[in-house]
């Protein structure tokens, strides 16, 4: 079965960094583009970075362009994203994510609060 497990997240003030990982199992990684998506409270779920299957290619929300990076590792079976310059408004439940045959998957998520 498909499995994707985010490890990561915590509380950091604002302007710090944290990184988020995002174990995959149970489908053949390499082949699948990844994202990452977050929930704030009261909010609708958001895209926040995709990485094509290679790596070759990203896509950013507007909102964290230039501050996240999303990228992966095949070998690992594993996506990351490596959040800097955080804001308050960063602050959410962060779910990786995969869609096979038109299904999507999701992880457990991990919560990201920035706050001082």
């Amino acid at each position: 079965q498909v499995q994707l497990v985010e490890s990561g997240g915590g509380l950091v003030q604002p302007g710090g960094s944290l990184r988020l990982s995002c174990a995959a199992s149970g489908f053949t990684f390499s082949i699948y583009a990844m994202s990452w998506y977050r929930q704030a409270p009261g909010k609708e779920r958001e895209l926040v970075a995709s990485i094509t299957n290679t790596g070759a290619n990203t896509n950013y929300a507007d909102s964290v362009k230039g501050r996240f990076t999303i990228s992966r590792d095949n070998a690992k079976n594993a996506v990351y994203l490596q959040m800097n310059t955080l804001k308050p408004e960063d602050t959410a439940v962060y779910y990786c994510n995969v869609k096979i045959r038109g299904r999507v998957y999701w992880g457990q998520g991990t919560q990201v609060t920035v706050s001082s």
